[in-house]
């Protein structure tokens, strides 16, 4: 873990220093980012460090108003803000194996910096700032977004870590829904079992029962036991170091429909993901899904249609109408999706998937997710009711299924040069699940 860690903080020099060269810039200073008091409050709204300065000191997540200076051919000056406070813990200056990849100096208020040329990263230009910096430059950001696309050894590793700690919340997630938990219950179960806070989580967990699962992102949990339990949709993810994992999990009682369905989107989900490769085209693996996902909607009869008509006529959008996937790291969403050069040309989406978050070839280092779903949400099926291609669709068996909502099968992938890792699934099977 070390040795990795030392790797990536090289590898960042060197980038930096390439970057710094062609912008013609001193150095590079990185905030942490800064606290932001309530509207009409006296407290703060929750804290996020900059994924900037996560990328080079990822062990600093909860350490606001810290600076990190990068100057070619120097190690870098970490500026660990210690102020004078007694109204909270101050932290102590850190001395763990990491910090010998920085300098590190203390500072009670802000850093004394004499550069001339600095581009600054950061939410605000500090008021410390010379007239001669720069605030997020437009094309350096590119650049550093650019790189940030392909993940290190280092990366990886974090990635690899929280994507085991969310697979222990799934798994007692999946333990709460068949005892009959209500979402709230369920939600505070999984970040029990991964020893998260709210703060922690890389974003707000979906926990849906029943009809809630039709609602792409759900935002409540619910105090109150459904009647029944036919369905849980959980998207819940656990962050190491910064790094987030997005995994999305359905769950029914077996012998219904809607299980056979769950059972045939993750198989077709399956049939994906080993179809994913250095050099793929990830419009065109959104567009395969469709074609599986035609195929499953004619074998259950669901829709009396073949495949490639379902697609022309748009009744799969109907039933699945967001993207494949996106980019993953320190943010869930990561940067660079549409970038397709270091000048920030973007590769917008087709017009028939416009909720696509991922376009263009993949590479090997990306880190993708691939979460195809088949939903049952009325204000998408009641124009297919009402349309000249209605006539195809089992509306009875629609009617039947809506009150599951609907399932979402989310897996988080590294592409390599041979292939894929794929992150949760080896998770799952380490704790001898192979059927999720």
């Amino acid at each position: 873990m070390q040795h990795l860690f030392f790797q990536h903080i090289a590898r960042l020099q060197a980038v930096a220093e390439e970057q710094l060269e062609k912008h013609r810039y001193d150095g590079i200073l990185v905030a942490s980012g800064q606290l932001h008091r309530r509207f009409l409050d006296d407290n703060n709204y929750p804290y996020k460090a900059s994924p900037h300065f996560l990328h080079w000191v990822p062990f600093l997540a909860q350490h606001p108003h810290c600076w990190l200076l990068v100057k070619p051919g120097c190690k870098p000056q970490l500026y660990y803000h210690m102020p004078s406070d007694f109204w909270h813990i101050v932290p102590e200056l850190p001395d763990q194996w990491w910090c010998d990849a920085f300098d590190i100096i203390a500072v009670t208020d802000r850093p004394a910096l004499n550069q001339q040329s600095l581009a600054v990263i950061a939410e605000a230009m500090p008021d410390f700032a010379k007239d001669s910096w720069q605030h997020n430059p437009e094309l350096l950001l590119h650049d550093l977004h650019s790189n940030r696309r392909m993940k290190s050894d280092w990366e990886s590793h974090c990635l690899r870590e929280a994507n085991k700690i969310a697979v222990k919340g799934h798994l007692v997630a999946e333990q709460q829904f068949l005892a009959g938990a209500s979402e709230y219950q369920i939600h505070q179960a999984y970040l029990n079992a991964i020893e998260h806070n709210e703060r922690d989580m890389p974003y707000d967990n979906i926990v849906g029962l029943n009809e809630h699962a039709a609602v792409l992102h759900y935002q409540f949990q619910q105090r109150q036991v459904p009647d029944q339990h036919r369905s849980l949709l959980i998207d819940a993810g656990a962050c190491f170091l910064g790094y987030a994992a997005d995994i999305t999990r359905t769950f029914t009682p077996p012998g219904s429909v809607f299980a056979e369905l769950v059972i045939g989107l993750n198989l077709a989900q399956q049939q994906l993901n080993s179809e994913v490769c250095a050099g793929g085209d990830f419009v065109s693996l959104h567009c395969r899904m469709h074609y599986l996902l035609a195929e499953l909607l004619q074998r259950s009869g669901l829709v009396r249609a073949e495949p490639q008509q379902q697609i022309d006529s748009g009744i799969t959008r109907a039933f699945f109408p967001h993207g494949l996937g996106h980019l993953l790291g320190l943010q869930v969403h990561d940067v660079g999706s549409w970038q397709h050069d270091t000048q920030g040309t973007e590769s917008r989406p087709p017009a028939e998937h416009p909720f696509l978050r991922l376009t263009g070839k993949l590479q090997a280092g990306y880190v993708i997710t691939i979460e195809p779903g088949l939903y049952f949400i009325d204000s998408l099926l009641t124009p297919l009711r009402n349309s000249a291609v209605g006539k195809l669709v089992n509306w009875t068996l629609v009617d039947e299924l809506a009150p599951y909502g609907g399932i979402r099968i989310e897996d988080n992938i590294l592409v390599t040069d041979t292939g894929i890792e794929n992150f949760t699934r080896d998770a799952l099977l380490s704790n001898s699940r192979s059927d999720l």
